[in-house]
């Protein structure tokens, strides 16, 4: 007699679509989550976009309903949220906390750096006007990835355990993660708030290579890691939403 193995249900994948609320089109994901035990609505970061979580089974019609129901909600909330300045000669983006003006300079190779004149800081960005936006966006990533896995390997030393991967995302849901295999994610645009700022968010992931969770030995080794946590974690709360507001598409 033969057996067969179970299969274990398979997640549904998300349902993706747009949604118009003050004035705005956004990109609404629906996803369902076997936990869930009701809907829930989220705004992510930098009002890029909407997220919608329901429990197995629910109709199209609830969701809607949902909705309409949150629709007075979303706009005050959206109103809030500070506009999306998109990258482009002329504007200031801050780099590790310092706000430089954007310089295009077209004739040369679509190189990046950093300068200053009577102006003040200057990030000037050389090549076609076109992938400016994206070249700034990708001189981000290359400071992310120096500096941050620095950091990593100073508080993985200190804490005597090591990462097994590093990776550079533009999330816009949170600033970092660690898995329980001990990867570590970093969204490269935590490269334009201060220093301390970067080296807490290093320290709070690498923590969880200790400690998965939030509860206070958690915080007690993030301290360690990072005296300046208490500090730090305010103002990515307070300023985090403008950071990831900067459309580089």
């Amino acid at each position: 007699m033969f057996g067969f193995l179970k299969r274990e249900p398979q997640p549904a994948s998300p349902v993706e679509r747009e949604h118009n609320v003050a004035g705005r089109t956004l990109p609404l994901k629906i996803v369902q989550n076997e936990r869930a035990r009701r809907l829930t609505l989220r705004i992510d970061a930098g009002g890029r976009g909407l997220r919608i979580t329901v429990p197995p089974g629910i109709p199209d019609k609830e969701v809607e309903r949902f909705l309409f129901r949150h629709q007075g909600w979303l706009e005050q909330r959206l109103a809030k949220v500070p506009d999306r300045p998109q990258v482009r000669p002329g504007i200031k983006i801050p780099l590790r906390g310092v706000a430089h003006l954007i310089v295009h300079e077209a004739g040369t190779r679509g190189t990046v750096h950093v300068s200053q004149d009577e102006r003040g800081p200057l990030l000037i960005v050389h090549g076609d006007r076109r992938y400016l936006a994206r070249r700034v966006a990708d001189f981000l990533k290359r400071e992310a990835k120096h500096e941050i896995e620095a950091l990593v390997a100073r508080h993985t030393a200190t804490l005597g355990k090591r990462a097994k991967s590093i990776r550079f995302k533009d999330t816009s849901s949170r600033w970092g993660s660690c898995s329980s295999e001990g990867n570590l994610s970093f969204s490269w645009r935590i490269m334009m708030a201060p220093p301390a700022v970067i080296n807490y968010l290093v320290a709070h992931e690498v923590a969880h290579l200790k400690e998965m969770n939030h509860a206070p030995r958690f915080w007690k080794l993030c301290r360690e890691l990072c005296p300046d946590t208490d500090r730090c974690k305010d103002w990515l709360k307070r300023n985090g939403s403008a950071l990831q507001s900067i459309a580089f598409d």
